[in-house]
């Protein structure tokens, strides 16, 4: 099915989420990770990399090389087989990355993550903070569910959703899905030989969801439905999201050479989606007020320090919305604090270089962020 609709091409992004899953990094019959295919994805991402592009990767693999070092049976695990499972083959999965990205120069970081991770404020920033940070010193974030400890209950059941997750929380411009499938079909294209290849889904229907099939894989949890629910996240957000194969060696120079894939665009950019949902999505829970120097510098593009702070109101804590008012009262944005209310208190109107004296840590120099504000007039 052929598309009028232009895409995008990778020299596009600096920021691009990557998730790999297991059936592409583990070879099943031999319980190993698949070290040529693993290197050749490497180089691809040490292209982006020197190109300043910021890379992280969303990685399964731990259970299913776990279960194999550990010689547990097949079929289904249970709970703490899994967990124990994840504990070992987590430690492998982790060592394989970072070799092999030390290839390319480059660093690893891991890091693992619960659905708490992303859905608790603070804790969500904590990790946003993180990742920002590893991508600021040039290392790659190696990101996955924290398995060891997670249970039916409180996971994300899919690395496909958590990758669409973590390109929200880190304000990715691209999500990329290696997968078994080279994309979106009209019909599971297993079940039936008619269905027609979709290069470009300009918005997640009710008739694009209805083309998802079930999961492929047995080494994989998810199939196209998750595949489609990750890209309702991630596109929600303005973060695009593509779909390909992993089954080729250097699965992301092939998409830059015209490899078949599906993009999923979305109409937002990803720093406007967070504007809009900082904006108008969070219920403050208290208001900060500036005098006329922080206000001039917040609509230069400055964050907004301690010493620009005259008093505050509310019982907030750090992540919390609150409202950014002028000395006449008027509302000049809104933000995600990143101090409770008692420390805030005791730094407001002071320089950021008597924080560590006052509250006895070496705490941020922002009590909001530029990129956890929305202005009014933005």
């Amino acid at each position: 099915m052929d598309s009028p609709l232009s895409v995008p091409a990778l020299a596009d992004f600096r920021r691009i989420v990557i998730k790999v899953g297991s059936a592409l990094l583990v070879d099943r019959d031999r319980g190993r990770i698949r070290l040529p295919w693993l290197y050749s994805l490497v180089e691809d991402i040490g292209v982006l990399h020197r190109r300043g592009c910021q890379v992280m990767v969303v990685s399964s693999g731990s259970v299913g090389m776990g279960r194999t070092m550990l010689d547990l049976p097949p079929g289904q695990l249970k709970l703490e087989d899994g967990q124990a499972a994840a504990a070992v083959g987590q430690v492998a999965i982790s060592r394989t990355w970072a070799e092999a990205l030390a290839y390319q120069d480059i660093k690893a970081g891991q890091v693992l993550l619960t659905l708490g991770d992303t859905e608790e404020r603070r804790r969500y920033l904590n990790a946003r903070s993180t990742l920002k940070r590893l991508m600021k010193l040039r290392a790659v974030p190696i990101i996955n569910e924290n398995d060891t400890v997670a249970t039916n209950e409180i996971r994300y059941g899919d690395n496909d959703r958590l990758a669409a997750r973590v390109a929200t929380m880190a304000s990715a411009d691209l999500l990329i899905l290696l997968s078994d499938i080279d994309g979106l079909y009209t019909a599971p294209p297993a079940l039936n030989p008619k269905a027609e290849h979709i290069p470009v889904v300009p918005r997640i229907s009710a008739e694009i969801e209805a083309m998802a099939g079930a999961a492929a894989s047995e080494l994989s949890r998810g199939g196209m439905f998750t595949k489609i629910e990750a890209g309702k996240i991630a596109t929600a957000a303005g973060t695009h999201m593509l779909i390909t194969t992993g089954h080729v060696k250097n699965p992301l120079r092939r998409i830059q050479e015209g490899g078949r894939c599906t993009w999923f665009l979305s109409s937002v950019s990803s720093s406007s989606a967070r504007k809009s949902w900082i904006a108008g999505a969070l219920e403050p829970h208290g208001t900060l007020h500036l005098d006329k120097g922080a206000v001039e510098a917040l609509r230069r593009g400055a964050s907004l320090l301690p010493a620009g702070i005259r008093w505050l109101e509310g019982d907030f804590q750090r992540g919390d919305a609150v409202i950014l008012r002028g000395p006449d009262g008027g509302e000049v944005g809104r933000g995600l604090v990143a101090y409770d209310a008692p420390d805030a208190e005791r730094i407001i109107g002071h320089p950021t270089s008597d924080i560590e004296q006052l509250l006895g840590i070496k705490g941020r120099s922002e009590m909001v962020h530029r990129d956890d504000m929305a202005l009014s007039s933005e």
